[in-house]
């Protein structure tokens, strides 16, 4: 069975291929994470929400005008390379048509694309509108939620906070008092690469000129790419100590978190965090941050009825404020 919508995207052809195809784009309407070797036969994997990944290859592509991929999920039907994925893209008045064609699906399947599709689609029109779709209700508080699916719902918080910073960002101090934005970009940076690490992951080298966020993004999609090969049994070294597998991929999640907060407090935006995300980081932050084994300031008490995400950022040393939001 087939799967067969139009859209039309308010930009010429040649943005909004780039919005279809580049990874930097695709993170502003359709994926925590994008990887794309944008030539016939190369690789793609997209985290599309936490904890659910398509991956395939490129099998054609002919710039401006036509990407056809093949489809599948690491995590369900279809199997990667199960279906063929084609956009086409036209220009009209008003912008570029972009017809999506899934072909391949059982009825089951093409069912259950049709809706997610139907999603992603609106959030295309809404990303060639505004220049980005803004956070995912989707990706906002992922069922069931394990340690890797927590770190990559934490990562798409703290890129939503990244992607719009600018130059005039980087000197505001942080929370942190040892770090303004631009260290602690810095510090961010160099905890994916030490936790990345504890699963043998080779880091990508970093791009000076890229945004913070596409810094941030790329080394932290290689660090989850390897831990998704790795898993997390048994044990690895994480400095001088074995740890178990999960406690580097738990740091990370806290350092997403807490620092999209950091963030987002130094320049006056705000962060929104779902209140089962935020339990459940709460519950791996008691776990991993410990009176032997602290790393953060000492916790700051917060009111009996505060958010969830005010007791993690309280648990962390810091003070909540006023800027950031939680969402039920």
């Amino acid at each position: 069975m087939t799967f067969d919508k139009s859209v039309v995207v308010p930009l010429d052809p040649d943005a909004t291929f780039a919005l279809v195809t580049e990874p930097e784009r695709l993170r502003r309407w359709m994926a925590v994470a994008a990887r794309v070797e944008l030539r016939p036969g190369g690789d793609y994997r997209w985290t599309v929400t936490p904890g659910h990944t398509a991956a395939g290859t490129v099998v054609d592509v002919d710039p401006g005008k036509r990407v056809v991929y093949s489809w599948g999920w690491e995590d369900g039907d279809p199997a990667p390379g199960g279906s063929t994925v084609t956009v086409t893209l036209t220009p009209v008045d008003g912008g570029t048509e972009v017809r999506l064609v899934h072909d391949g699906l059982t009825d089951e399947q093409a069912a259950h694309h049709a809706v997610g599709w139907n999603h992603f689609l609106g959030r295309l029109v809404a990303a060639g509108r505004d220049g980005d779709a803004g956070p995912d209700e989707w990706a906002a508080a992922p069922d069931p939620l394990d340690e890797l699916v927590c770190a990559e719902a934490a990562l798409a918080i703290l890129q939503n906070v990244l992607r719009d910073l600018d130059s005039s960002d980087l000197a505001r101090q942080t929370a942190c008092s040892e770090y303004n934005v631009a260290q602690l970009a810095d510090h961010v940076l160099g905890s994916i690469t030490s936790l990345g690490g504890c699963a043998g992951v080779r880091m990508p080298e970093r791009e000076q000129d890229a945004s913070l966020e596409t810094q941030v993004a790329d080394a932290a999609q290689a660090a989850l790419e390897a831990w998704r090969r790795r898993g997390l049994e048994g044990s690895v070294e994480l400095g001088p100590r074995e740890v178990p597998a999960a406690m580097p991929v738990n740091i990370l999640s806290l350092e997403f978190l807490v620092h999209a907060w950091d963030f987002a407090i130094a320049t006056g935006r705000h962060v929104v965090v779902s209140e089962p995300l935020a339990d459940y980081a709460l519950d791996q932050a008691g776990k991993v941050i410990t009176p032997e084994a602290r790393g953060f300031a000492d916790s700051v008490e917060t009111a009996p009825d505060a958010s969830l995400l005010d007791r993690l950022i309280g648990f962390t040393g810091r003070q909540p404020a006023v800027v950031q939001t939680s969402a039920n």
